[in-house]
């Protein structure tokens, strides 16, 4: 994947979380995903469609989600709240149209959010594609973010003549 296209996902996530829970994100190296790794209790997605496909993959544990959807709703939200799900998915939304916004050149949509609870679940990729996973600290406890984006045709790279290709 295109070190750009990770850079706009590093970026918004830090803006989503700083602007819209009022916490700063510390940051992990990213590294391609190995097996099924992460598990997660809660994982809010977003796929993307147009000149780039794939998706965006929050992963929480159901303490960590809790925290993170009462900071961002401003009221006490459990994983049996009623607007728990909408609440990750929301954040998950942000993550995605944030990084959208920055994605030059590429005429990009993106998906209804879909949350997905359960305990210690696996979000599967298609088979042999790229995913890369972005390891995230906060003060209210650890996440994941898990990408994954192909470029559906050739599209030039920004203030060059050079293309970037279908496997980015």
């Amino acid at each position: 994947m295109d070190v750009r296209y990770i850079n706009a996902f590093i970026k918004s996530i830090c803006n989503t979380f700083e602007t819209m829970c009022a916490m700063k994100v510390t940051l992990g190296k990213p590294a391609m995903k190995s097996g099924d790794d992460p598990k997660a209790d809660v994982s809010g997605v977003i796929g993307f469609s147009g000149d780039a496909a794939g998706s965006v993959v929050l992963h929480f544990h159901f303490d960590v989600a809790s925290k993170i959807a009462t900071r961002f709703a401003g009221i006490d939200i459990d994983q049996d709240h009623e607007d728990f799900g909408d609440a990750i998915g929301e954040l998950a939304n942000m993550v995605a149209g944030g990084a959208k916004a920055q994605f030059e050149g590429l005429d990009v949509s993106i998906s209804l959010p879909n949350v997905i609870v359960g305990e210690k679940h696996n979000v599967s990729a298609p088979k042999g594609s790229q995913r890369i996973v972005i390891p995230c600290v906060t003060e209210l406890g650890s996440f994941t973010v898990e990408l994954g984006m192909v470029l559906a045709k050739s599209v030039k790279s920004p203030g060059t003549n050079e293309n970037v290709g279908a496997n980015a």
